[in-house]
Parts: C-alpha cells; structure tokens; sequence
C-alpha cells in the first residue's frame, strides 16, 4: 500500500475508533449508576477476555515475544486498568459534558508521549493546532461554569495522561505485533488480576440492573474495550501517531451529542460554535508535516496538502 493511501486509511480507522469511544462516557455513566465503579472499570476487562480468548485460541495466534512484554504492559496499564477504572469512579458524580471537555485534552497528552515512545517530532505548526483546540476546550469549561476541581477531576485528568501513553506505545507497537492483537493480549495481561475485585465487588442485586445498564457494560466490554482499540490502533500504525491522534479533538463534542441524545443532556448554542473551532484545529494539524525518525535517517511525513482536498478525518 502506498504511503499516502495508508494515510488515508489510518485517518479513516482513526475516526471509526473515536465515533466508538466517544461513547463510552455515555455509557459509563449508566452502567455505573447500578454496578459502581469496579464492575464498570474492571469487570468489563474481565468479561471482554472471555470474547478475546476464544478469538485467540481460534486463531491460534503466538505468544508475544519477551521485547513486546513491556509495552503490553505498559498499554494494559492504561488501556484496561487506569483509564476504565478512573472514568467510572469519575461518571459516578460528574455529568457526561462535563468529562467530554476535560477527555479534550487527550490529543496532547498522546502526541507528547509520541515524541518519547513514538520516535516522531511534531511540527510547529502541529503544536501551534493542538494548542488552539486545547485553548477552546478550557474556554468552554470556563463558560459551563464547572466551579473547581473536585477528586473526580483529577481522578479522570490522571486517566488521560495514563491514556495517552497507552496510546502512543499501542500506535507503536502494532507495527510490530499487529492491531488487534496489540488490545487483545493487554487484556489477557489484565483481566487475570481483575476477577477477584469484580467478585468481591459483585451483589445478586446487580443482576436485575435495567436494560439500559446491561446494555451499556455490553458496549463498554465488547467495542469501548475491544472493537475500538483495534481501529483505533491499527489507524494510528497506518497514519502516524500524532496525526491520527488529532481527531480525537472530535471526541468531547460527539460525546456530549451522544450524551443529549441518550442521556437527555443540552447542546448549546456555544457548543456547536466551539465544536467548529476544535473541528478547524483539526484540520489544520492534520495538514502538518511530522518528523519521523527511521533508525539514523529522519524521514518527513508528507503535509496532507500534497495530497487529495478529499482526504478523509
């Protein structure tokens, strides 16, 4: 596959991953309400190793080899522990529009570690985007009025940071090891440490839980914590971290849309206009070149600019 097809394959992959994780804050914030915090975080895990082992045994795939152990790690840590887990604490007392303009600043935090785990180097012009659509994100909290941070701030401003290392050495590492497979083993990693919790946590009560709520542990286990990753990571394998990293600037926005439309929450006037700005930021940090290095050489990713006006996000 040439390079600028990858490209546009890998924004395309990208922006299916976001629309998927962008509602997983929805329906954390349902499923939360009746199972609490480590049934949500944890169980989840759990229950999507069951679906994941039986694909691996099917396809018999190989174990991972030693070199790829540490970054598993490493993504197991924020991909199925830190974040699931923090984000249901977080749902628990914060509405949904307002942990989608904080997740607003998850591009950052995954294009930084790209420049340590990823081997690329941002242009000025990709920093300059990054910064304006961060600057319209804090606007619009400042409008909400969201007061001061409370334990649950800090507590889902840690799972992006957490997350966003995850995902610059999963966009990484499934050059190597392969989309799917990259999410796949970090949650058998994972879920081995997580039953005794989900047991302990788990009430008979639990089972006659609504529709909805079973409803939403269902997304999170099967697409938030698997479907998503492997678009998502194959996207940024495809079209390079920092880049596809840009759409998730969508996210928050396409989050609170879905909070409105399932959860009954408001979209403002103000809302939409912020969403057009971050969207342009978007678009202008996509079109940046990125500095790749490929062993001593270092490479330049083509500006989208030299490529199709038809380029998909």
């Amino acid at each position: 596959m040439q390079k600028e097809s990858k490209e546009k394959v890998g924004l395309l992959l990208g922006a299916i991953g976001v629309i998927c994780f962008s509602l997983t804050l929805p329906a954390t914030r349902v499923a939360v309400e009746y199972f609490g915090a480590t049934i949500v975080g944890l169980g989840r895990t759990v229950a999507a190793s069951i679906l994941v082992g039986i694909i691996l045994f099917i396809r018999k795939e190989a174990l991972p080899s030693r070199q790829h152990f540490k970054s598993l790690l490493i993504i197991a840590f924020g991909t199925v522990l830190g974040f699931p887990l923090l984000t249901s604490f977080s749902m628990e007392s914060l509405p949904v529009s307002h942990g989608a303009v904080e997740v607003a600043l998850l591009p950052l935090s995954t294009a930084g570690f790209s420049i340590i785990r990823g081997g690329e180097r941002p242009s000025l012009k990709f920093w300059l985007s990054s910064i304006i659509g961060s600057l319209a994100v804090i606007v619009y909290a400042i409008h909400l009025g969201l007061g001061s941070f409370q334990l649950a701030d800090f507590a889902l401003i840690a799972a992006i940071i957490i997350l966003g290392l995850s995902y610059a050495e999963g966009g990484k590492l499934a050059k190597e090891l392969g989309s799917w497979q990259v999410i796949a083993w970090s949650i058998m990693i994972g879920a081995p440490f997580f039953v005794l919790p989900v047991i302990f946590q788990f009430s008979p009560s639990m089972l006659h839980a609504p529709i909805e709520a079973w409803g939403g542990f269902l997304y999170l286990t099967i697409v938030s914590q698997f479907l998503a990753y492997v678009a998502w990571y194959k996207g940024m394998a495809l079209g390079g971290i920092a880049r596809v990293s840009q759409i998730q600037y969508l996210q928050p926005f396409l989050m609170i849309m879905f909070a409105g439309l399932f959860l009954g929450e408001s979209i403002t006037l103000f809302t939409m206009i912020t969403a057009l700005i971050v969207v342009f930021s978007v678009m202008i940090g996509k079109n940046a070149p990125v500095l790749k290095k490929e062993g001593s050489a270092t490479e330049i990713l083509p500006s989208s600019k030299n490529q199709s006006d038809n380029q998909p996000l």
